[in-house]
């Protein structure tokens, strides 16, 4: 079912792309008012009006008891729905004033998006940490404006049960290396299987293997490298050393978990995994010892991507527009959200608050937030810029799963996916 749904999604994204490709749908820029505080903004989100609504409706309350010639007009659209309905929007030419979308996305929307180097001044872009703010100018152009995320991944070792392995707390595994070496000590020890960990897209990227070519239009990761550490990979997984349920589709619902201690350790986790944890094995939650993600040969800390904010060309009120996006993205805002859901902010500011500096206490969750803001600054938008991230990585880690089950050779399994990413990309044009 869920293959069925992206694949109905993909065609319709391939559809309405053609009509906003390159530019703005709809030809001649519309008539802008200049007016910064006056007429009707509409402002879409994602996913955030159920559980955040009442504080979120507190913030355009007063905003436009400040400015009262402004109306600001809340629209929250499912995260599954945002792709087809802004595309569909941008087509139609009748759109938001100022969209929330993910950066994964940002080669999809960009052609549609204002340039915001006419409406934020450099003083104002400042403002947003530089590793976030530069990936969403594209050849010069600024498309969005980063707004929240959540933090690179992290690694979360069993103390107890590595123990067989001469696991030391204080000096977790640095690197893939590293990691498989634990992972082999362990497997070693005890006979059982001691991760997940997979060759999966995102493995590849962080290990420095560029997966598309510069000008986004053709694969990049056939090479001898990539094949290199596929086999590796591919050694361990048939010995044991990589659990067998590491090959399912669904991430966060593997057979081998940590809850269930039929894994030991997960080098490179989603950062709220820790709280399934907490909930589900709360025995295995107290043994838990938080480090940074292991990296590949690139060192860098990957992540997956961020909710950032545009004003598409077709507003017709872009100067409203640009005033409520700089107050919804101030660091104040920011930090409010920070503290309703576990999200890191994109502001300076908001990162020097004590909220984010002063973090004490020994749980695994003080540790976990601890290393996400002592990683945060070095970290990398992990998102590739071709406009359907999303369906190029399931292609990708199809071909890992076919290659690690036994179904076809691993070069036969990079070819296969380098022409479903070249045809995938071909289409999206």
């Amino acid at each position: 079912m869920a293959r069925l749904r992206l694949a109905l999604v993909a065609t319709l994204v391939f559809a309405l792309a053609g009509c906003v490709s390159g530019s703005p749908a709809g030809g001649d820029e519309p008539k802008q008012s200049g007016d910064a505080y006056s007429g009707d903004v509409e402002w879409w989100t994602i996913n955030l009006q159920k559980n955040y609504g009442s504080d979120i409706q507190k913030w355009i309350d007063a905003y436009q008891q400040e400015h009262p010639k402004v109306r600001i007009k809340w629209v929250d659209v499912p995260g599954q729905d945002i792709t087809t309905k802004l595309l569909a929007a941008i087509a139609s030419g009748k759109v938001p004033d100022v969209v929330n979308f993910t950066s994964a996305t940002s080669g999809l929307f960009g052609g549609s998006m204002a340039d915001l180097n006419s409406l934020f001044s450099k003083e104002d872009v400042a403002a947003y940490l530089p590793n976030l703010a530069e990936p969403m100018v594209v050849d010069g152009k600024r498309i969005a404006i980063p707004w929240y995320n959540g933090g690179t991944s992290l690694a979360f070792y069993n103390k107890d049960l590595l123990a067989k392995a001469g696991f030391d707390p204080a000096k977790p595994p640095k690197t893939y290396d590293e990691a498989l070496a634990l992972a082999t000590k362990y497997h070693d020890a005890t006979g059982k299987s001691a991760t997940n960990f997979m060759a999966y897209s995102s493995v590849v990227q962080a290990n420095g293997i560029p997966l598309l070519s510069d000008d986004k239009k053709k694969a990049a990761f056939n090479t001898p490298d990539t094949l290199a550490m596929l086999e590796k990979f591919k050694t361990l997984f048939s010995s044991g050393v990589i659990a067998p349920g590491s090959l399912g589709e669904n991430q966060r619902d593997l057979p081998q978990s940590l809850e269930n201690k039929l894994i030991a350790f997960n080098p490179v986790a989603v950062s709220s995994s820790l709280l399934n944890v907490q909930k589900n094995s709360p025995a295995v939650y107290s043994s838990i010892v938080v480090g940074p993600p292991v990296t590949g040969a690139g060192g860098k800390y990957y992540m997956p991507g961020q909710q950032v904010m545009g004003i598409p060309a077709k507003s017709g009120n872009q100067a409203a527009a640009a005033a409520w996006l700089k107050y919804v993205a101030a660091p104040e805002q920011q930090l409010a959200l920070c503290k309703l859901v576990p999200i890191y902010p994109s502001s300076v500011k908001a990162l020097e608050d004590p909220f984010f500096t002063e973090i004490s206490g020994s749980t695994p969750a003080d540790q976990a937030r601890k290393i996400l803001v002592d990683t945060f600054k070095q970290s990398v938008d992990a998102s590739l810029g071709s406009g359907n991230d999303e369906q190029l990585r399931q292609l990708f880690d199809d071909q890992v799963r076919a290659f690690m089950s036994g179904t076809k050779p691993a070069k036969q399994a990079l070819d296969d996916a380098e022409k479903a990413w070249n045809d995938t990309l071909a289409k999206a044009k």
